[in-house]
């Protein structure tokens, strides 16, 4: 009977919940989409220009239709990370109590699904900006390359730091 209790006792405590902050940065993407949304949805023509040749726009889009473009897949790209997450718990069960690991990995891999929304972020900003007041931020593929330098430096700062980690998780089991 003791060794089923003490089982069960480390079973629960290998548990991990949930938590927003796995999330956090998919989460106030989709938020600040639907705040810009309504703060320049009124303001937009009823034809807006989504697609630009230098500077001058050549492809118009029904209003309704281009917000809709743009705020569908920012909840799906939310909707993705909590499935990620959930999926990543689920499996938690399964995993030795001493792996700490994974647990870092958790929010990286919920918010890592924020870069392509960062971007579209941009876009819808940059697009109301140009419908609302003709005024043109940087170029989108600038700001992807920008966008795109700075996640492979963070998760490869991360990457480092988690393999130095393991390692030294594996030298203090190998000392025991």
């Amino acid at each position: 009977m003791k060794q089923v209790d003490k089982i069960n006792t480390d079973n629960t405590d290998n548990k991990i919940t949930f938590r927003w902050t796995f999330i956090i940065l998919p989460v106030v993407l989709f938020f600040i989409s639907l705040i810009l949304t309504a703060i320049f949805y009124q303001q937009l023509p009823t034809q807006v220009a989504y697609h630009f040749q230098g500077d001058s726009p050549d492809k118009w889009l029904n209003r309704g239709a281009f917000v809709a473009w743009l705020l569908i897949p920012q909840f799906f790209f939310t909707l993705l990370a909590f499935i990620v997450v959930r999926l990543v718990l689920l499996s938690a069960r399964y995993w030795p109590a001493e792996n700490k690991l994974m647990r870092r990995l958790l929010p990286v891999m919920g918010n890592m699904i924020a870069l392509p929304q960062i971007i579209l972020t941009f876009a819808m900003l940059d697009i109301f900006l140009y419908n609302a007041y003709e005024i043109r931020m940087i170029s989108i593929w600038v700001f992807t390359t920008i966008i795109m330098a700075l996640g492979v430096i963070i998760l490869g700062v991360f990457f480092f730091r988690t393999i130095r980690e393991a390692r030294r998780q594996r030298g203090k089991t190998h000392q025991e």
